[in-house]
């Protein structure tokens, strides 16, 4: 996962705000502004944001992390399924409706 790629003083924030929106939103990079030098505040775009909320809920429900931890096992282990046994009666039931 990306760490911060750039940092600005609060001086140099406040001059080029907009700017540095711009480039968060355009380059999807994560800005700290700092204060005497040292990081005060991170500035990141909205689908970053969203992004690291649903991380945290997944990381926070332990039936999906028991389910991930499960499929990294099996993973590890070279027990793969191919997508028809995964999607394939799925697909076929949702083509179905759709006809």
């Amino acid at each position: 996962m990306k760490q911060v790629d750039q940092f600005v003083s609060v001086t140099d924030a406040k001059n080029r705000l907009l700017d540095l929106i711009r480039s968060l939103a355009e380059k999807d990079e994560v800005l700290a502004i700092t204060r005497g030098g040292i990081p005060a505040a991170v500035v990141l775009s909205p689908e970053r944001y969203e992004g690291l909320l649903e991380t945290i809920e997944v990381l926070s429900d332990p039936r999906s992390m028991e389910s991930i931890r499960r499929s990294l096992k099996q993973a590890r282990k070279g027990r793969w399924l191919s997508e028809e046994e995964v999607f394939g009666k799925e697909k076929a039931r949702l083509s179905g409706r759709q006809a």
